[in-house]
């Protein structure tokens, strides 16, 4: 590593768009002529165990709530999803006449159904991704962000 601008070391250049004054440890000095310790000392143990905390939040209401809004969508579309795979494989078994008829020259029932079977699938991802991203996903991160700050620190 080249020494640059005839600057020492630990000189932090303030000129600079992408100091980044909240990055301690990063070449800048604590005040007492020493570098700055990269984590700052923590001033107390925390008394609850992560365990602890992740109960408490399995028990809240914004964490049923999530789960919820989850349940609420994936159990009916799991049961349409499946009963409609399941119809097409029944009827492919069960009914060769009617998945052998010609819909337009030699496409046929089954190759239609079976077609619809692919969109069907692209449909249901793109209602679960629409539905995460609208219902879920602000939720979820608030609890994830909670968490996390309640567990900083525990185990160090």
């Amino acid at each position: 590593m080249k020494k640059q601008d005839g600057r020492k070391a630990g000189e932090a250049r303030f000129d600079d768009p992408w100091y980044d004054a909240l990055a301690s440890g990063w070449g800048e000095w604590d005040g007492a002529g020493a570098p700055a310790p990269a984590v700052p000392p923590q001033a107390a143990p925390q008394e609850r165990s992560a365990s602890s905390i992740y109960l408490e939040v399995q028990q809240s209401a914004a964490f049923r709530e999530v789960r919820s809004r989850y349940r609420r969508f994936v159990v009916p579309a799991v049961a349409i999803f499946l009963t409609w795979y399941l119809a097409y494989v029944v009827a492919a078994t069960t009914a060769p006449g009617l998945m052998g008829r010609h819909v337009v020259g030699a496409v046929n029932v089954a190759m239609v159904a079976g077609l619809g079977q692919f969109l069907s699938t692209f449909v249901l991802t793109w209602a679960y991704a629409r539905h995460a991203r609208l219902r879920r996903d602000r939720a979820a991160l608030d609890l994830r962000w909670d968490t996390q700050e309640l567990t900083r620190g525990i185990g160090r």
